[in-house]
């Protein structure tokens, strides 16, 4: 530990309000001068401070930017202490007495786009993958999730989709497809067909797990540190854009499903033996990356001044396919995704109807 603590930086932006930061369909660039850390690669950790917290007054709101030195923690680790800082904080402000206790103890003993997918959404699209009978399949094909969640208040959406899901997984000997493990099938076939790839050419769907639960012994769900392995899934683009979604979201379920303890430990001795390291990007044109998660408490940082409007993410670890998925602000099952795409192939998946028929922004 180089013993430089934990940088505090107080900036204040007259020129740019709420508004500026999270109307925009494409992310600002603005975001990025959030962060203190921006451009800051990983292994300075050894003479910078591991972690920055930047607080950016604007005339309208406040922006709190927090960077960490993701060799040292992940995710699960990363929003545990996000909330615990705001929990400290609000506690202090309310002169709560219980300032000394956390509600969640950490456990040491060892360009860019927002794309909104609505609850409804996404169980219409895992509806869809976890049926194999397409004479029967009960979804339809003109969905708008846009119009569906802002424009028909009156129908009950949540139980007909609850009803097609019961329906449409009552499949015998048919492993049951995730709602998120469907999204991400969804990136991947859309993102496939927007950058025009040679039939032949290799894909690779990476997808960031949280180890904990797949150890044996399991780690403690609080565990503090980076306890996360990339899994990537291979397919062809001719198959990926030939084949249905179920398909592509079995070969991603098969990929999650296989990463038990034995892998993980194999991973982590094959790097002993052969360390390197990781290959950060879209080398070969034809890989994505989906990290984060919409599990992560991210809403619940309430430092005393009521829930945060939005969540946004600065520079780091960005690349062409890098995608981020964030719990929507309305919970419910709703999820966010910030998507990192060359500009042409983000302007080819706006207008693709496949994947455009369950966003709703």
């Amino acid at each position: 530990c180089n013993d430089a603590g934990v940088e505090f930086h107080h900036s204040k932006c007259a020129t740019s309000f709420i508004r500026d930061v999270i109307a925009p369909v494409y992310v600002p660039e603005l975001v990025n001068e959030f962060f203190s850390f921006d451009k800051t690669v990983s292994y300075q950790g050894h003479f910078k401070p591991i972690m920055a917290i930047q607080f950016t007054e604007l005339p309208d709101g406040v922006f709190i930017g927090c960077s960490i030195n993701h060799a040292v923690t992940d995710g699960t680790s990363f929003w545990n202490f996000f909330n615990t800082y705001a929990e400290i904080c609000r506690k202090i402000s309310n002169n709560d007495p219980s300032i000394e206790k956390i509600s969640r103890q950490p456990e040491f003993s060892r360009d860019s786009r927002i794309f909104s997918f609505c609850r409804e959404a996404i169980l219409e699209l895992k509806a869809k993958v976890n049926s194999n009978n397409k004479d029967k399949l009960l979804v339809n094909e003109d969905f708008n999730a846009f119009e569906k969640c802002y424009f028909d208040k009156s129908v009950n959406l949540n139980g007909i989709f609850e009803n097609w899901l019961f329906k449409s997984s009552n499949i015998a000997n048919t492993a049951e497809i995730s709602s998120f493990q469907s999204l991400s099938a969804l990136l991947w076939r859309a993102v496939t067909r927007a950058r025009k790839l040679p039939v032949s050419k290799t894909t690779t769907f990476r997808m960031a797990v949280n180890c904990r639960h797949r150890l044996n012994p399991k780690l403690d769900p609080l565990y503090f540190g980076n306890a996360i392995q990339s899994i990537p899934t291979y397919a062809v683009a001719g198959d990926v854009t030939s084949r249905d979604l179920r398909w592509c979201a079995e070969r991603l379920n098969e990929s999650v499903e296989a990463h038990k303890d034995e892998r993980v430990r194999g991973y982590l001795k094959e790097w002993e033996k052969d360390p390197r390291c990781f290959p950060l990007g879209n080398f070969d044109g034809a890989s994505m990356t989906m990290g984060s998660s919409p599990r992560f408490p991210m809403y619940e940082n309430d430092f005393g001044w009521g829930r945060p409007l939005a969540i946004r993410s600065g520079g780091a670890n960005k690349f062409d396919g890098k995608i981020s998925a964030f719990p929507g602000r309305e919970g419910m099952g709703g999820v966010d995704l910030e998507v990192v795409l060359a500009p042409e192939t983000m302007a080819a998946i706006e207008s693709d109807p496949e994947f455009m028929q369950y966003v709703m922004n």
